[in-house]
């Protein structure tokens, strides 16, 4: 069973920058495309951005450009660097597995908040 641990949230401006991190556990990490999903209040969780083992990545149309994933399969960690946030960003931030969908388990997310 993989076990997720976030952190690196917090309140910033914005316009200002959060790096986030997760912590996975279990054997099996490396071979799937992880993601960041987020989610705000009153709205449903959503993926918006992933990477595949091979480093690969794909983002949600409102944080292209200013969001960069990355991951290390040795460390089994994946990252989340969020420039130029903006109040919409504003969410609790989960790392899962991306494809072909995510675990049933999911971990305690770090919450962003961006002031205006």
């Amino acid at each position: 069973q993989v076990q997720l641990v976030e952190s690196g949230g917090g309140l910033v401006q914005r316009g200002g920058s959060l790096r986030l991190s997760c912590a996975a556990s279990g054997s099996i990490f490396s071979i799937y495309a992880m993601g960041w999903y987020r989610q705000a209040p009153g709205k449903q969780r959503e993926l918006v951005a992933s990477i595949t083992s091979g480093g690969a990545t794909i983002y949600e149309d409102s944080v292209k450009g200013r969001f960069t994933i990355s991951r290390d399969n040795t460390k089994k960690t994946v990252s989340l660097q969020m420039n130029s946030l903006k109040p919409e960003d504003t969410a609790v931030y989960y790392c899962n597995r991306a494809t072909p969908g995510p675990w049933v388990y999911w971990g305690q997310g770090t919450q962003v908040t961006v002031s205006s």
